[in-house]
């Protein structure tokens, strides 16, 4: 655990950015968070390939510190949104995503107001064509559509990767979903490919 104020990081294979609601939310989500004293380090680490994390208000920082492009705006329908969605593995040909097989659905939940995923035309071509979007609002059977987009995310969009796919920020919460007795595990073969690629 790294405090937010502080200045070092110890060696590290893996950082994680939790979500929280860090400084209320006030001026724009992660945006007072993404000039804590410690982000100058996990940028400086991300840069030097580091795998970097960001889960909900994590992924917030990560668009603000621009770790990520893009930007998480209020949800579309102006509410936060607490509930579990579907979600369909984009690629499995990442750090990440390794425990998954592309075009798997799977359920976890979320906890958000501001997880409206926007980004210009440009660059939305570009995730498609390197292959940066990680996963995607879906119904249970894999469908994107409007009806199973919980916040109003451009192309159904809830995480995306850096260009060489070592930083992922998302809006849902794998960490809330490793245990049955919490309503699911879907997110557990997440933390299982970490160890298995760190072994």
């Amino acid at each position: 655990m790294v405090w937010h104020q502080e200045s070092e990081l110890p060696p590290v294979d893996l950082i994680l950015l939790p979500g929280g609601f860090s400084y209320g939310d006030y001026l724009r989500a992660g945006a007072m968070a993404a000039h804590s004293p410690i982000m100058h380090e996990v940028d400086l680490a991300a840069k030097r390939g580091v795998s970097v994390m960001g889960i909900c208000n994590g992924f917030q920082m990560l668009t603000e510190t621009h770790l990520l492009p893009g930007v998480l705006m209020r949800n579309a329908g102006l509410r936060f949104v607490c509930r579990h969605v579907h979600l369909r593995v984009e690629t499995s040909e990442s750090f990440f995503t390794r425990g998954y097989y592309a075009g798997q659905v799977i359920r976890l939940p979320i906890a958000h107001h501001d997880g409206n995923y926007f980004t210009d035309p440009e660059t939305l071509l570009q995730l498609e064509d390197n292959g940066q979007i990680a996963f995607r609002y879906v119904s249970a059977d894999g469908t994107a559509s409007e009806d199973s987009n919980p916040n109003g995310s451009i192309e159904n969009i809830a995480g995306v990767y850096n260009n060489t796919k070592t930083i992922l920020g998302l809006m849902p919460h794998p960490e809330r979903a490793v245990d049955p007795l919490h309503g699911g595990e879907d997110g557990r073969a997440m933390f299982e490919g970490f160890l298995g690629s760190l072994l």
